[in-house]
């Protein structure tokens, strides 16, 4: 199955290439476009990203591009709960290819990792995260192979609060036992609600996910990305 023949919801709009480089240009030159819109309608813009493998040609594009960069707030999906020091840190991937040259300028926001545990910080997370103008203005998403996007994960204890959390609640700990390390993430109604949602993959093993998660559009809980397959989504995908 190739990307165009998979069958998405109404309103959610795939983008291809040939080459994870050619689809970064791609994603990079809209969201530019989407932050520059916003500047020119307000102080600020707020660019929500993802870690991992995939976005860095994107993040490597994206920063040599002529934004106000000073007036850009940059915050992850999500992180692991580890120092910027370890191999895992979310955040010292951002600051190392995204955070460079004019878009060092850019303010950093979520999430800064501290010495306390996840649940002891949540309360300095969600202040920092107040700091997120709502709705947020770009959001970049990827995907794992279990459905998980941002650390919604489905094994995770904490999956229903994540995704129907208390008022207010921007940000959730999250201990799925798949994964090594405590997790904290942005919850659904912060993310659902962006204005602009890219879901950034990579690889026929990506397609073959969608494929089962459209089987089922309405059971999150099974793979959480099905919240996100609506309209408003943009899908871009390489090889």
């Amino acid at each position: 199955m190739k990307m165009p023949e998979l069958q998405l919801p109404e309103g959610v709009k795939v983008h291809s290439a040939q080459s994870p480089e050619a689809i970064a240009q791609m994603l990079a030159e809209r969201v530019a476009e989407c932050l520059r819109r916003r500047l020119a309608e307000g102080p600020t813009a707020t660019l929500v990203v993802s870690g991992g493998s995939t976005p860095l040609p994107f993040f490597r594009v994206l920063r040599d591009k002529p934004l106000e960069w000073e007036r850009v707030k940059v915050a992850l999906a999500d992180e692991r709960w580890v120092p910027e020091s370890e191999p895992a840190s979310n955040t010292a991937l951002v600051k190392n290819e995204l955070l460079q040259g004019a878009a060092a300028k850019a303010r950093y926001v979520l999430f800064n990792v501290s010495n306390k545990d996840a649940v002891d910080a949540v309360s300095e997370l969600e202040a920092d995260a107040a700091e997120l103008t709502l709705p947020v203005d770009v959001l970049v998403l990827g995907m794992g192979s279990d459905g998980h996007t941002a650390s919604l994960f489905p094994d995770a204890p904490e999956l229903a609060r994540a995704m129907k959390p208390s008022e207010g609640q921007r940000v959730m700990v999250m201990t799925p036992p798949s994964q090594v390390h405590q997790r904290v993430t942005l919850t659904l109604p912060v993310l659902v609600q962006a204005r602009f949602k890219a879901l950034h993959l990579k690889g026929q093993d990506k397609i073959t996910t969608l494929a089962r998660a459209v089987e089922a559009p309405d059971d999150w809980s099974a793979m959480p990305i099905r919240a996100f397959l609506q309209a408003g989504l943009h899908v871009y995908w390489s090889p």
